[in-house]
């Protein structure tokens, strides 16, 4: 039987956040190696054939996959994987050993359901978690790796940050995000801008195609970019030789709504505030590439139908995080459960047939 994450919950909240965090992060690590009780925890449930889908000829059970941030150093991936994720993302990884940001430097925002953070990448380095992936693969759903700068790196010297992660950590990735959008490491964000992201990027596939098996590469994308920067990088990911094989968007924004109640507090903000940006940034990224460049939705996620909205909206696959300190592991099941009636109410059979409707209305439209 399933463990009632409801009874725990407000044990957890008693604790500081990031405390509450490094506590689950050890109880699932213990776990790691513990089938069997995994199992009894999260009894496997196959997910519906109808939500199946392969991309970058990689197989997904459903489309929902874990964000990065929760598991940084990848110490809790197989308990993870058994929680029903169809892929998990683990990082932001840093080339050397860092701490982040000064604490305290996470917030829960409970009545907004949402999360400020202002982790800064904190990082066991690229070294120790390639140790820990060579004594933890496999698994048994497709594993992204998500790599940042150090924070003492400069701008004009990050490429070879993101190149010695690439190296190091690309023979065990199934896809590799960059993260060119945190904002929380200063001055990070000027990467997206297509003068600076034009040569990275060409480095880094350079890199790539020294690997024996080569990963496709994703960016992640800040929420706070302008339509004609949105409009730019998917130019950019698209020139004559294709520097990018998709895009995540997005991750958290330094926007507060109006009534937000701590407005002073410095971070990326996450969660139920985050939705409607980021699925206006995904519809512009969508139309932007001509649906060409698959997406992976984040922000906002907690619901199936948050879900739906998401790859309506141009994602092929979403990611959760914040909702899963709201609502415990059981989330994962419980919108796996409920996606196939949804896609019987808006009159399909499969997830693909989604996909399909959405690149119609989106070529309806006018340009």
């Amino acid at each position: 039987m399933a463990v009632d994450f409801s009874r725990w919950r407000p044990w957890l909240f008693l604790l500081e956040p990031e405390h509450a965090h490094a506590l689950s992060l050890r109880v699932l690590g213990g776990l790691n190696e513990m089938p069997k009780t995994r199992a009894h925890l999260w009894p496997h449930r196959p997910s519906d054939p109808r939500l199946a889908q392969e991309l970058w000829g990689l197989h997904f059970a459903h489309p929902v996959g874990l964000a990065a941030g929760f598991d940084k150093d990848g110490q809790a991936l197989k308990s993870l994987a058994s929680v029903g994720f169809a892929f998990l993302e683990l990082g932001t990884v840093t080339p050397r050993p860092q701490p982040g940001n000064p604490g305290p430097r996470i917030f829960r925002y409970p009545q907004q359901r949402a999360v400020i953070n202002r982790l800064g990448f904190p990082s066991q380095g690229g070294s120790a978690v390639a140790d820990r992936l060579a004594a933890t693969l496999p698994l048994t759903v497709p594993l992204g790796i998500n790599i940042g700068k150090n924070r003492e790196t400069p701008l004009t010297a990050a490429v070879g940050d993101y190149r010695a992660l690439i190296q190091q950590l690309g023979p065990f990735a199934d896809y590799i995000s960059i993260n060119v959008s945190s904002p929380n490491t200063p001055e990070l964000r000027r990467l997206q801008d297509p003068q600076s992201l034009r040569p990275l990027l060409q480095e880094l596939r350079e890199a790539r195609q020294k690997l024996q098996r080569q990963p496709p590469l994703l960016l992640k994308i800040a929420p706070d970019l302008a339509p004609d920067e949105v409009t730019a990088l998917a130019a950019l990911a698209q020139e004559p030789q294709p520097l990018l094989d998709g895009f995540i968007a997005t991750n958290t924004t330094l926007g507060r709504p109006s009534d937000w109640p701590h407005p002073a507090e410095a971070g990326g903000l996450s969660g139920a505030p985050l939705k409607r940006r980021a699925n206006g940034i995904i519809a512009q990224l969508y139309r932007a590439s001509s649906g060409r460049l698959p997406i992976i939705g984040v922000g906002g996620v907690a619901t199936a139908q948050d879900v739906l909205d998401k790859i309506e909206a141009g994602a092929s696959l979403v990611q959760l995080y914040t909702a899963l300190i709201y609502e415990g592991p059981d989330l994962v099941q419980q919108i796996t459960d409920a996606l196939p009636e949804l896609l019987t109410d808006r009159g399909v059979d499969h997830l693909g047939a989604l996909v399909g409707r959405r690149a119609e209305h989106w070529a309806s439209l006018p340009a």
